[in-house]
């Protein structure tokens, strides 16, 4: 039985393990957190058309849905205007199953359930180094003892250990986009339910929307910069110290978003960045997911991409078999058309939701007034059916049924 290490325990990682688990492999996975990353924390993420797909067949499809986001009423706030209040509700009943929002750490939880007991699970753990042979990898670890195995795939995210360790250091790799993102919870002192309230500046957005699950609030901020900003993607009080100073003038409601800053456990903060590699293999290393093609945090629908290709990467490597360089090579080719589709859309993105200039800021209040007005059903149609979800929906998914042993 071949042996496959994967780094990584968030997303594409579990996905992965799952159907090579499913198509006879022996499966690691190795995660640097001490515990799996699930609950409620984290951002809220979108699953399109595929992906939800995938999710199906792996007979989490009706647990996913019940655990979405439900955010029936977005309000928009800007200096000096009224507000304009957009009823979410009438949308989302008629947005198909197809689309689901759900928060990242309800994901990371389900998928972590489903692999569990067939998976080894490795946490407090990381990669130390790579040593591949031509036959196979020899890793060692930062605490555990060396092991060997047939092929190493990173899973982990953006700043990719398995990458550098394999492809080389990450600033040649990195398309930076110009925005940042920050998310952490916080109580619901506004009262928000299942409401969004969002006020937008030329190049600073702050929004909070409360968690049904929990009766928390999320705070989230994105804000443009023209020069990028160095920081230590580990030094979490850097980042809060970052965020602080970038919002220290805002207003509105962000001096009360802001006094929970210090407090919060699940702060994510990190630039909105892609990783542009040709290639996501190197012998018997290879990527997936954010660590091989990041389309950018919050504008490129990373996690869809991340569940669509690593369903194909295992697909594609039990249908080689013993020929993991072959499966790797296969895997390559069927995704490269999607990738290059979401790292395309991601520029574009966030130009429009961190508008950064006047003219750009004046068309959002403008959609926001005029939406309301439309039949209902070209309402729904408008909100759900962008060019991202459209391109995930549009994706043809490959069978690989006659490949599963267990």
């Amino acid at each position: 039985m071949q042996k496959v290490l994967i780094s990584g325990a968030s997303v594409a990682g579990p996905v992965l393990a799952y159907w090579l688990d499913r198509y006879g492999f022996e499966v690691t996975v190795v995660e640097r957190t001490p515990a799996v990353r699930h609950g409620l924390g984290g951002h809220a993420i979108d699953l399109f058309g595929a992906a939800v797909d995938v999710i199906d067949r792996m007979g989490l499809g009706e647990a996913v849905y019940e655990a979405r986001t439900r955010s029936d009423q977005l309000t928009l706030y800007r200096d000096g205007k009224r507000p304009i209040t957009v009823d979410l509700a009438r949308f989302n009943a008629g947005i198909s199953r197809r689309h689901v929002e759900i928060l990242r750490g309800e994901l990371t939880r389900l998928l972590y359930d489903a692999t569990r007991e067939r998976v080894e699970y490795v946490f407090g753990d990381s990669i130390a180094t790579l040593d591949d042979d031509g036959s196979g990898v020899d890793v060692t670890f930062e605490r555990g003892e060396p092991r060997r195995f047939d092929l190493v795939i990173g899973a982990d995210g953006m700043h990719s250990a398995v990458r550098r360790l394999a492809f080389g250091p990450e600033e040649s790799m990195r398309r930076p986009l110009g925005g940042y993102l920050a998310v952490y919870s916080m109580p619901d002192e506004l009262e928000l339910g299942s409401r969004t309230l969002l006020h937008m500046k030329v190049g600073r957005i702050a929004t909070t929307y409360g968690v049904h699950q929990t009766g928390q609030a999320r705070a989230c901020f994105l804000f443009h910069r023209a020069g990028e900003l160095r920081y230590d993607h580990r030094d979490i009080e850097q980042q809060k110290r970052i965020l602080a100073d970038e919002y220290s003038d805002y207003g509105w409601e962000v001096p009360r978003l802001l006094k929970h800053l210090d407090a919060a456990d699940d702060f994510y903060f990190d630039s909105i960045t892609q990783i542009t590699l040709d290639s996501w293999q190197r012998g018997l290393v290879g990527l997936v997911g954010d660590a091989g093609y990041c389309p950018g945090p919050a504008v490129g629908g990373g996690t869809s991409l991340a569940v669509i290709t690593a369903y194909v990467l295992a697909g594609e490597l039990a249908a080689a078999r013993s020929d993991i360089r072959s499966g790797l090579r296969n895997y390559e080719r069927k995704i490269r058309s999607l990738v290059e589709l979401s790292r395309s859309i991601g520029p574009t993105v966030v130009r429009t939701i961190i508008p950064g200039d006047k003219v750009a800021f004046g068309a959002v209040p403008l959609a926001f007034r005029v939406l309301p007005h439309l039949p209902t059903w070209l309402q729904r149609q408008i909100w759900s059916a962008n060019n991202l979800g459209k391109a995930f929906r549009s994706t043809p998914l490959p069978d690989y049924t006659d490949l599963v042993r267990s």
